[in-house]
């Protein structure tokens, strides 16, 4: 075996020999076809290694930030309104921010705020309400952008924007007894008249504040746009569709999430009375008051792990469970502990109302994650 080894190598040598005597480079030679080959299975080793390793890192961002396995975005061909069955598909699918983002967290051990006890006494007994009137339009990804002529330019993000011709205003929808006609409310109405678009397949949020629609086009004092794959804030001291300059939609209870059985974020809660302050995750406030004992914009009120909720039936036990795992936020000037719900006739109302025995003495205060009060959420400014 050694000596036709040999032969082979010196025959190989003669050849190549006379192939350079004609200027031919010469072909690898064993070793190197063998060298070859072993970096060319290294290579499809590292190639099948790093296709593998996508596969796990794509399988993990189709999870929540509770580890519920998320379905496939299924393609959205039109716009959708927020009480079809469709919708629910769709948020069935998608995360709405980060897990880390601050309407995410879990803040069940949370300190409780040093002046937790002054701060519900100076709120005064309140019962627990739900506030309806939500709504918003899932659009496609291909949806025609309009402009908006904006008041508060300077505060808003700019467009054009995916604004449907149905784009529904806050209020308008099954239970809406003034004016059940879209067109008409479109035109004039009182009220906030927020609008929510929700672009799932772009990942953006965009919410809106009084809009109007005229002969001329749509108008609006402020738009805000979010990126749901960000924790990114509003620049200080910018509103929102909210006082606070925090996303609306995140906050809001929905009917996909009450029949899953459980609502994984914070609340957007309102209360009469604010300070003129604003703290983590809020940008804004829209108060006179420098009273310390009033909430500011962005507090956090977390109902008592003590409560006992097993009494509630099964939606209002998914609405009380999440106040007392994420809490809610303070979004808003308004009634008192009144929390918003999409307005939406699926959603069991009677159990809703049953949440009014509790009250402001059943919730407590806590520390908000903060530049002084722990880290903010990576990204977020």
């Amino acid at each position: 075996v050694e000596a036709a080894s040999r032969l082979v190598a010196d025959a190989e040598q003669r050849f190549n020999a006379r192939l350079a005597e004609h200027g031919i480079a010469p072909p690898p030679s064993r070793a190197e076809r063998a060298a070859a080959a072993r970096e060319a299975k290294e290579r499809r080793q590292l190639e099948q290694a790093e296709r593998t390793a996508g596969k796990k890192r794509k399988a993990q961002a189709r999870v929540d930030h509770e580890g519920r396995a998320l379905p496939p975005l299924p393609l959205v061909t039109r716009p959708i309104l927020w009480h079809e069955p469709e919708a629910d598909v769709v948020l069935s699918a998608m995360r709405i921010f980060p897990r880390s983002h601050p309407w995410n967290e879990d803040i069940s051990t949370r300190p409780v705020h040093p002046v937790s006890s002054a701060m519900l006494e100076r709120l005064g007994d309140a019962p627990l309400q739900i506030h309806y009137g939500g709504n918003f339009i899932i659009v496609p990804p291909g949806q025609p952008l309009v402009p908006v002529a904006l008041e508060y330019v300077g505060e808003s993000d700019p467009g054009p924007y995916p604004l449907p011709d149905n784009s529904p205003i806050e209020s308008w929808g099954a239970w809406w007894e003034k004016q059940p006609d879209l067109a008409t409310v479109q035109r004039a109405g009182e009220g906030d008249r927020h609008v929510i678009i929700l672009d799932p397949h772009n990942q953006e949020l965009i919410e809106f504040f009084h809009m109007f629609r005229t002969d001329a086009g749509w108008t609006g004092t402020c738009a805000a746009r979010f990126r749901l794959d960000s924790n990114a804030m509003r620049p200080d001291r910018w509103t929102s569709a909210d006082a606070s300059g925090m996303a609306m939609f995140p906050g809001y209870i929905r009917h996909d999430e009450l029949e899953r059985g459980v609502i994984e974020h914070a609340l957007r809660v309102t209360m009469r009375q604010t300070r003129r302050e604003y703290i983590y995750p809020a940008s804004h406030w829209a108060a006179t008051s420098d009273d310390p004992l009033l909430p500011a914009m962005g507090q956090r009120f977390r109902l008592k792990a003590s409560y006992d909720i097993s009494r509630f039936a099964p939606h209002a036990r998914v609405v009380a469970a999440a106040l007392q795992t994420y809490g809610m936020l303070v979004a808003d000037n308004g009634e008192t502990l009144a929390v918003g719900a999409m307005l939406d006739r699926r959603i069991d109302d009677g159990a809703m109302k049953s949440l009014d025995v509790i009250r402001t003495s059943d919730f407590e205060v806590v520390l908000t994650t903060g530049p002084e009060e722990g880290p903010r959420a990576p990204g977020a400014r």
